[in-house]
């Protein structure tokens, strides 16, 4: 079956960028075993508010046994009990990515910062002999001033760069030219393709597509039934085509804060304070960015681990901590409505739909 004007016609565009992945490895924990030279070596869990918390990094050592980030800490604790659990230090990270992005600065013109430790590169003015020592330069420069290890991928997109940089991790270094993309991406499972979450993956794999390879030469019609109208843009990817550039100074899409408690709240006048926290926290945040936002969310996560989201698209722009709270306070209570005898451990509020200048008649 032919198709045309598919995005398979942008391979050959795309076959002439070079696109750099740099990822901190375990960023946090990676950090912590840094700063505190008695739990190098050692399993380190960096997560808050004790069992109950979330793990935000594992160390490698502690990686073995099976923990990971965004894992219950009471899981990865029983996975690998002799873990020392340190609590995260929020402004140290920034403190080091900062750092960290301004040794980037000076080796591309243009860099996505896509979190605190990891960024895409735009390196196609790079000579191809330059490629390779360009990238070794940048790992030595982050080592030297940080203490810290860095993986990269290198690709013609970001999708191959992105898997390069995960394919030899820690301190890693892989590059996989255009004429190699295909052998690269082949044999991985279908689930590390971006885009492909645990319920794809096991329509996927129910079909019999196992591989990233299988899904790019699986028959049309097949991916049509499991992927309906998306699925040229997976056959794609799975091809290694990624027609996305790298986007300097990307814009900020949202702000969030949350909570994990030891115990679960039940009280509304509880969560209600816990939300007018977070609130302000917001409003503090949109403030020292100089914006404004039109919708807030709230996130209530059960003991049990489910998980309810809500959101509010506002009359007007703010940053009011009133405003803020006022909007995520009336979701709760109509949640509090039907069910106040589930218990709450994670509390979550957040803004969006973000705006530098509003006019004064957008503002509330």
């Amino acid at each position: 079956m032919e198709r045309t004007g598919s995005v398979f016609e942008d391979q050959a565009a795309a076959a002439a960028r070079c696109i750099f992945h740099v990822d901190m490895d375990a960023f946090f924990a990676s950090v912590e075993q840094r700063d505190r030279p008695e739990l190098r070596g050692h399993a380190v869990i960096v997560g808050g508010d004790g069992r109950r918390g979330v793990v935000a990094a594992a160390s490698y050592e502690a990686r073995r046994f099976g923990a990971r980030s965004a894992m219950p800490v009471g899981r990865a604790l029983r996975l690998c009990p002799q873990a020392v659990v340190v609590p995260p230090r929020h402004a140290r990270y920034r403190e080091i990515s900062n750092a960290i992005f301004a040794i980037l600065d000076e080796y591309a013109e243009r860099v996505e910062r896509l979190s605190i430790d990891e960024a895409f590169l735009d390196m196609t003015a790079t000579a191809d002999a330059d490629v390779l020592a360009a990238a070794r330069a940048i790992k030595r420069r982050i080592s030297a001033g940080t203490g810290l290890t860095a993986s990269i991928g290198i690709g013609e997109s970001k999708l191959v760069a992105k898997l390069a940089s995960a394919y030899d991790k820690p301190d890693g270094l892989t590059r996989i030219r255009p004429d190699e993309t295909r052998r690269f991406l082949d044999p991985q499972p279908v689930r590390r393709l971006p885009g492909v979450g645990p319920a794809t993956g096991a329509r996927l794999n129910e079909a019999g597509i196992l591989t990233i390879g299988q899904l790019r030469t699986a028959p049309p019609d097949l991916l049509d039934g499991i992927l309906g109208r998306q699925a040229e843009s997976f056959r794609a990817r799975a091809a290694g085509i990624d027609p996305r550039e790298v986007a300097a100074d990307r814009p900020r899409r949202s702000i969030s804060q949350e909570s994990t408690f030891e115990e679960d709240l039940h009280g509304l006048d509880e969560i209600t304070a816990v939300i007018r926290r977070q609130a302000a926290q917001c409003a503090e945040r949109l403030t020292a960015r100089g914006l404004y936002a039109r919708a807030v969310h709230l996130k209530l996560r059960s003991g049990g681990f489910s998980t309810l989201t809500r959101s509010q698209t506002l009359a007007g722009f703010t940053r009011s901590p009133d405003e803020i709270a006022r909007a995520a306070t009336s979701m709760a209570e109509g949640w509090a409505r039907y069910q106040a005898r589930i218990g709450v451990r994670l509390i979550g509020v957040g803004v969006s739909a973000l705006a530098e200048k509003p006019g004064p008649e957008e503002l509330l």
